[in-house]
């Protein structure tokens, strides 16, 4: 299968021409709950999900960037549902990572605001790479800190150097909009665009150079560009040729 293409196609047909076990990471997010129009386009989960099984790599991931309409107070639910079923086509769960919009607008009157979404991880085994991103600590240099309590309920202290960094926690946090999810103007002429950061990090953990990162629902190109941008190979699909335009002017940019 050649790589480094933007394809105008069903998703779940051009899987079936993939090679088996070639795909070291996709990052994707689904129209689910029909919370946005994609021109009438209809969205075949199952046969999505059977087919990036089929497609990913021993020890691939998926990551899958979904949440769940609220309607009349009731949540759909739909992201766990959608989870069990990756699940038991044999997918691990390795993660429920959380994506956290800093800026969202959907402010409920008898609820806590909403503003997150849930990335989740599912792998085929043992993940092939693991670079954990990092983050400042508050406190570094040295410090007295508890090693052992004794019986007495008191703490043995003694001097540790403070660590730099440390590994980031699983809820990450994105500002969305016009030059907080991309400064592609462009992009906007999809209807739903997450974080280019969400991507590149996603990309960064997962995957080396010259991996190949997939996104069978690329919408307005925005896990291409991230993968160009980084060194990895890329295959994107989408149903619209209007997005599949979108997305080649966005991934031509980043390759100038």
């Amino acid at each position: 299968m050649e790589v480094n293409q933007l394809v105008v196609t069903n998703c779940v047909e051009f899987m079936e021409k993939m090679d088996e076990n070639s795909v070291d990471l996709t990052v994707t997010s689904p129209p689910y709950d029909n919370l946005r129009d994609y021109k009438g386009y209809s969205f075949d989960f199952e046969g999505i999900a059977d087919g990036l099984y089929r497609v990913t790599k021993e020890g691939g991931v998926v990551v899958w960037v979904v949440g769940d309409r609220i309607h009349k107070g009731n949540r759909s639910l739909t992201s766990f549902r959608q989870a069990l079923y990756f699940q038991e086509l044999g997918f691990n769960a390795h993660d429920i990572m959380i994506y956290r919009k800093k800026n969202t607008p959907f402010i409920r009157t008898n609820a806590y605001t909403n503003c997150y979404e849930f990335m989740h991880v599912f792998t085929k085994g043992k993940p092939n790479t693991f670079n954990p991103l990092t983050d400042q600590t508050v406190r570094q240099g040295l410090e007295m800190v508890p090693f052992n309590k004794r019986a007495d309920g008191i703490n043995k202290k003694r001097l540790r150097t403070l660590n730099d960094t440390k590994t980031r926690t699983n809820i990450w946090k994105y500002a969305v909009g016009l030059h907080g999810t991309t400064s592609d103007k462009i992009a906007f002429e999809h209807p739903a665009v997450f974080p280019e950061k969400l991507a590149e990090d996603h990309i960064l953990s997962w995957t080396n150079e010259g991996d190949l990162v997939f996104d069978p629902m690329c919408g307005s190109g925005t896990t291409p560009k991230m993968a160009v941008k980084h060194g990895r190979d890329y295959i994107g699909t989408d149903i619209s040729e209007e997005y599949i335009e979108i997305a080649n002017e966005r991934v031509s940019s980043i390759q100038k």
